[in-house]
């Protein structure tokens, strides 16, 4: 068989680098992936930034929004995490979070399995130094083994979607689960008043997922106007905030309020990452409200704030870490449904899979001129 490219990065700062590892024997419950495409998440940008708060295996392979196809698998991997049939040929997504099954959490607490004790993380925890090496989506392959790493989770996409939509799976669920902690909460329900804060990636899924889940109004918060604005009302924001115009928190809190119409939103979510969101987001809210952080899955700092505008604004604030194993078929299907509703594959810019484009799309997802830089090893599966 042929060798297998893999792209890793020695530590922050640091240029990718492709290496070429030998073709696996794929064991009886195992199976190889061809990757069809993988996002670079905010996450990886984090980590790239050196704000991950634990240690990191360097060197390994970043990338964990992963669409790809079997191409080969073992005689005891027949279904997916969900029961579903799979074989070679069979469309599939990989969550970078898989929960044990067997720990605390998992056991007594499943609706938090997502704080799993000792989870499986693809794209991060893994280094390159584990054999067979291919442990992350910024790759030609990805290998599963459930003999190896009994917590992973494979999930089955439907036959006729495209895989670049599979790669989108995983950070909508991310969205998903957070609305859905506000709704369990008693934090949102149909026909509230939205804010998102952050016009990335996770912003604009955010939006979709407001819509799809029955908000009533959306507005997002962020920057620049193109491409990432612009594309938020495309999906449904029914009016966007600047940033880069508005530069000020005291002007920001105005407008939304001023949009909104008073007394401030029903629910805001920040998606943007930045520490400052916080004490900006729970000013635009009405007293009551809910604010979900969502967006702060790296370290990048701590903020002077007043907890006192909490407990007087009588606020539910929520926290949103990933999400568990049954979440994750919430995003493919919305995705599936809504392949015609929103404008999914205009979120994604796409960059072959070499050092040169790998480094590309981190720096312009970086310098945000891109909604999703998406890397595409293979752009025969999603053509």
């Amino acid at each position: 068989m042929e060798a297998i490219r893999v792209c890793t990065h020695a530590g922050p700062g640091t240029e990718p680098v492709i290496r070429s590892v030998p073709w696996p024997k794929v064991g009886r419950k195992a199976a190889l992936i061809k990757v069809g495409a993988c996002g670079v998440c905010g996450t990886d940008l984090h980590i790239l930034k050196g704000h991950w708060p634990k240690p990191l295996p360097w060197p390994f392979t970043l990338g964990h929004e992963i669409g790809g196809v079997i191409v080969e698998c073992g005689d005891e991997f027949t279904e997916d995490f969900m029961s579903k049939p799979l074989k070679v040929g069979s469309k599939v997504m990989i969550p970078p979070l898989m929960p044990c099954g067997r720990c605390y959490y998992c056991i007594h607490y499943p609706q938090t399995a997502n704080k799993c004790l000792t989870p499986v993380y693809y794209g991060r925890y893994l280094g390159f130094d584990k054999a067979p090496h291919m442990w992350g989506g910024w790759a030609e392959y990805v290998y599963v083994d459930l003999d190896m790493l009994p917590g992973t989770k494979i999930y089955k996409l439907p036959d006729d979607m495209s895989l670049r939509l599979g790669a989108l799976s995983e950070p909508l669920t991310s969205c998903i689960r957070a609305f859905n902690r506000a709704s369990r909460a008693g934090g949102f329900t149909w026909g509230d008043t939205v804010v998102i804060q952050g016009s990335g990636p996770i912003g604009i899924l955010a939006v979709a997922a407001a819509r799809e889940m029955g908000a009533g109004r959306i507005i997002c918060v962020g920057a620049p106007e193109e491409p990432r604005l612009k594309l938020a009302r495309e999906f449904g924001a029914e009016a966007t905030v600047n940033i880069e115009e508005l530069t000020s928190p005291q002007e920001r809190i105005a407008r939304v309020r001023d949009i909104v119409g008073g007394f401030g939103a029903d629910l805001v979510m920040d998606c943007s990452g930045h520490p400052t969101a916080g004490p900006e987001g729970i000013e635009m809210l009405r007293d009551g409200g809910t604010y979900v952080e969502m967006g702060q899955f790296t370290d990048a700092g701590s903020i002077d704030t007043s907890w006192h505008r909490i407990c007087t604004k009588d606020l539910n604030v929520l926290g949103s870490w990933g999400f568990t194993g049954n979440d994750l078929p919430l995003g493919v299907d919305m995705l599936y449904r809504t392949a015609g509703k929103y404008p999914w594959l205009k979120m994604q810019t796409i960059y072959p899979f070499t050092e040169k484009g790998v480094a590309q799309a981190v720096k312009d997802a970086m310098a945000m001129k891109t909604v999703k830089s998406t890397i595409v090893p293979w752009p025969e599966l999603v053509e």
